[in-house]
């Protein structure tokens, strides 16, 4: 059980962390998602349509800085169940607004439901030793 929710936490973090990297540009462009925070917040105009153009700006940096504190919690240990839930929200957030604006297949192709699943997943992950009788 430990060694999943550890595997949970590292897959959860890394994939926050990779996702912030790359709109910052430390991605190859090559591999690279937005590649610029520029490209970034462009993407986040399109899949938040009905969002004012005047406040993506302050909507990315607030995104990135929670995906950033719960990547840091859940590679530390901090907090775990919290920090989880709190990713498990973020993630599902943005499948919706992924689903709403740009359609369901892009959702599934970056396997971004799953990837909320497992966040709540790991919130229920208690460690309790198995008992036997």
């Amino acid at each position: 059980m430990k060694l999943i929710k550890l595997f949970l936490r590292i897959a959860i973090a890394l994939g926050f962390l990779s996702a912030v990297v790359d709109r910052f540009g430390f991605w190859a462009k090559d591999v690279s998602a937005w590649g610029n925070w520029d490209s970034f917040l462009e993407y986040t105009q399109l899949i938040n349509p009905w969002m004012p153009s005047s406040i993506i700006p302050f909507v990315g940096v607030v995104v990135t800085v929670i995906e950033i504190v719960c990547a840091v919690s859940l590679l530390i240990g901090f907090k775990v169940e919290l920090f989880s839930k709190i990713s498990g929200f973020l993630l599902l957030l943005f499948a919706i607004a992924m689903i709403t604006s740009t359609g369901i297949k892009g959702v599934f192709d970056y396997s971004v439901l799953s990837a909320s699943a497992g966040a709540f997943a790991l919130s229920q992950l208690r460690d309790k030793y198995l008992e036997i009788g």
